[in-house]
């Protein structure tokens, strides 16, 4: 009976780890579908996001008879707030998002994700007082420093960088307080901003800034698969990431930025001046500590593992 627990534990982390690691790398090559609407007004590809990624919980949630938890969550007030709250922020972090790959920001955008494990790091230290480790707060340093030399340099302030990295370190925080599945909550806050993405899509298509004109035929599937590519891949994390230690997926969360700033440097050519590369060497240097100090707990644990096993 012990030995089939351990071959049912052992086959669970088997696959979490290339669950969330598909996850990322979804998340990191999205840059490339989102430009294939680089035509079309960035707004309406955010309401279009968001109208079908609700369509497409929805019928995920009655597939697989969760609706019932949906239903409890309509009696809480609180809940329901939060929801609107997590909303309107993974709007601003999806709508910033896509505004920089079809604007020509997608470095920018990597820059975002790479400093917002930080930003969840500080988020966690001033709100919910937990303690940093020292390679965590040489990270911080590091990141800052980056920032401070882009901004001295380059005497512009990383606005996008800053929303898109900020605005989901805080959405994962007041996530954190959600007791609701992470399946839920995304339909929940896709539901709450969809009137919004509704009515402005109407209003776009109304007046001109719609696809009608811009996307023809089969282009018209790219609206629908807005909703699919942005759900599958936070499934597949929520699949995976229960399975695995929190320090794997720490390492495995650079997957994203570290593809989006291969996209945005090889795919879409974007120019790397000197003084951004300097920025982002800062940036890098300081996550080395994290990851090294992630790899360590990695090794105590398999070294802990074995000798449990022996």
């Amino acid at each position: 009976m012990r030995r089939k627990a351990k071959e049912k534990m052992k086959k669970k982390n088997t696959w979490g780890a290339p669950a969330v690691a598909a996850a990322y790398a979804s998340w990191g090559i999205l840059t490339i579908f989102w430009n294939l609407l680089e035509e079309v007004n960035s707004v309406y590809i955010l309401a279009q996001r968001i109208i079908w990624s609700m369509v497409f919980m929805g019928i995920y949630m009655l597939a697989f008879g969760k609706w019932k938890e949906i239903a409890s969550i309509f009696r809480d007030k609180k809940i329901i707030a939060t929801c609107f709250l997590c909303g309107i922020l993974i709007t601003i972090n999806w709508g910033v998002y896509i505004f920089a790959v079809n604007s020509g920001h997608v470095l920018d955008a990597s820059m975002g994700y790479f400093i917002e494990p930080v930003l969840v790091a500080l988020i966690g230290l001033l709100v919910f007082r937990e303690t940093p480790s020292r390679m965590e707060k040489i990270t911080f340093l590091f990141a800052a420093a980056g920032l401070l030399y882009m901004i001295i340099t380059k005497r512009t302030f990383p606005v996008m960088a800053i929303l898109i990295a900020g605005s989901f370190a805080i959405y994962g925080g007041v996530k954190k307080r959600l007791k609701i599945t992470p399946e839920a909550s995304l339909f929940m806050e896709t539901f709450c901003m969809m009137p919004f993405a509704v009515v402005f899509a109407i209003y776009a298509e109304m007046h001109g800034m719609g696809a009608r004109g811009v996307l023809h035929g089969a282009q018209l599937l790219l609206l629908p698969a807005c909703g699919v590519i942005t759900s599958v891949p936070l499934l597949l994390f929520n699949m995976g990431v229960r399975e695995i230690p929190y320090y794997l997926s720490g390492i495995l969360m650079y997957i994203n930025p570290t593809l989006q700033f291969l996209t945005g440097l090889l795919y879409f050519h974007e120019a790397l001046d000197t003084h951004r590369l300097i920025a982002f060497c800062f940036i890098w240097l300081g996550i080395l500590f994290t990851i090294y100090e992630k790899v360590q707990l990695m090794r105590r644990a398999h070294t802990s593992a074995a000798k449990s096993q022996g």
